[in-house]
């Protein structure tokens, strides 16, 4: 969605303009033209900003009514503790700030170097296409080479692109390959800096011990913000100072001109993006293994918060199966904390479907982000950890859909996720699904009635609870 937004302007930006212009001006129209494209900008802008304001539902949540202030020491603190979030807000900052330096430029470079401002929309219309195909690769890419490696790949192609670039002069065939050289990776790189921000949210939950991720997504579109004001204050003072301003034409830049022109737009955004890469090198350490380590550490201590509160209950409790299948002792299981009810009495259950509904009436208070697990909290007081497969994690949510956030009350019965078994078995892990309770511990009687081995629909009962 981004990648056709933000091209789809230079496909239609100079055809508007030049089609409400009196005066083509050589091709880069007049201010009559240029007024009519920033009204009807900023006219999709307004309706656009309603329809998301109104059409947009929120979901009433219990944890959404804290009441609870963050001042912006808060903020602070939780940005300059968050080592990982600072590496790669760093990094992304001095990036976005020079690619958006010679994006902005580009029509520039089109209007009074090349001569041809109509032609811009020819680039547009490439980096539409091409940024949709190289959007639909990164999975592959990132899958083969890990996010890290594909970073530094992408910005080798992006420096090749702005040294082309520099070089192009007036050939369009050169400016076009130069472009695309640089424009390709962009969609890569902006993925992969998504995926570590969001990343950042466990990594913070980890070593904070709490989670902020609102915080921290809010990171990656302030960034670029600040790189877009950053672009225009340097494209202005480029523009200024090569004499491309009201009236001028291609013929009328001096090559002394071009010459300060190209320095800003070129030699600026490939300092900046070395940069970028240095600080992402030697700081940003966060990768996809790292970060399944840490949410298999926070899977582990999941809960703790919640074991000491009280369980009210006058009788039994009692706890369905959530999943059909093939009913399992804990020490079947193959990993050795469940096994050694480390988090929990409980038991598994050996899948028939790939189906995990409610076993009772409960808050959600945890949804882990790779969706293989869900954490629960009974109206009783029931604090309970489903989770599926051993070692599922590696799949970073690949094979899962959640159908509940946190804070989110369900039903005995509610459907809490899906999960495609052939996703699980293909990566060669265990699809057995785990369900353990976190504070076991305060209750005397801990029945599971079927024996192992009996076959189990989902919402037949389990175990009981005094």
């Amino acid at each position: 969605g981004s990648t056709i937004g933000a091209n789809i302007v230079g496909v239609v930006i100079m055809p508007i303009v030049l089609f409400f212009s009196l005066n083509r001006n050589g091709g880069a129209g007049d201010n009559r033209g240029w007024f009519w494209f920033a009204f009807i900008v900023a006219l999709l802008g307004v309706l656009t900003v309603l329809a998301v304001a109104f059409g947009t539902h929120e979901i009433e949540s219990d944890l959404r009514k804290n009441t609870e202030k963050t001042g912006f020491k808060d903020v602070l603190k939780v940005l300059t503790k968050n080592d990982q979030l600072m590496a790669i807000a760093l990094s992304y900052v001095l990036y976005t700030t020079g690619i958006s330096i010679l994006n902005a430029s580009e029509l520039y470079y089109f209007t009074y170097i090349l001569g041809h401002a109509a032609q811009f929309s020819i680039l547009g219309t490439i980096n539409t296409i091409v940024g949709l195909l190289s959007v639909s690769l990164f999975p592959q890419l990132a899958g083969k080479l890990n996010r890290r490696n594909l970073f530094f790949a992408c910005i080798a192609v992006m420096l090749c692109g702005i040294g082309l670039f520099s070089v192009a002069g007036t050939s369009l065939a050169l400016v076009l390959i130069a472009a695309e050289l640089f424009f390709i990776p962009q969609p890569l790189v902006f993925l992969v800096v998504l995926m570590i921000i969001t990343d950042c949210v466990e990594y913070g939950q980890w070593k904070l011990g709490h989670r902020d991720e609102a915080l921290t997504l809010s990171v990656r579109p302030l960034l670029d913000k600040f790189g877009g004001a950053i672009s225009n204050l340097v494209i202005g003072a480029a523009a200024v100072a090569a004499g491309m301003t009201t009236g001028a034409t291609a013929d009328s830049i001096t090559k002394a001109g071009a010459i300060s022109f190209k320095l800003h737009v070129f030699a600026l955004p490939f300092v900046l993006i070395v940069l970028s890469s240095l600080v992402f090198f030697f700081r940003v350490k966060l990768t996809e293994e790292k970060h399944a380590e840490i949410v298999e550490e926070l899977e582990r201590t999941w809960g703790h918060e919640f074991i000491d509160d009280k369980v009210e209950t006058d009788g039994g409790l009692s706890i369905s199966a959530p999943i059909s299948g093939e009913l399992l002792a804990l020490s079947q299981v193959a990993d050795p904390v469940f096994a050694s009810e480390g988090l929990g009495k409980g038991f598994a259950i050996k899948p028939s479907d790939g189906c995990v509904y409610a076993p009772f009436d409960a808050m959600v208070r945890q949804v882990f982000t790779t969706r293989h697990a869900v954490g629960l909290v009974s109206e009783d007081g029931i604090v309970l950890l489903i989770h599926i497969g051993i070692g599922t994690v590696k799949l970073k949510g690949t094979g899962f859909v959640s159908y509940v956030v946190e804070g989110q009350h369900v039903k005995k019965g509610d459907k809490l996720i899906e999960f495609w078994d052939p996703v699980i078995q293909k990566a060669g892990l265990d699809d057995t699904v785990i369900v353990t309770v976190t504070n076991s511990h305060v209750f005397n009687d801990f029945v599971i009635k079927p024996t192992p081995g009996t076959s189990l629909q989902a919402g037949d009962t389990v175990l009981t609870l005094k």
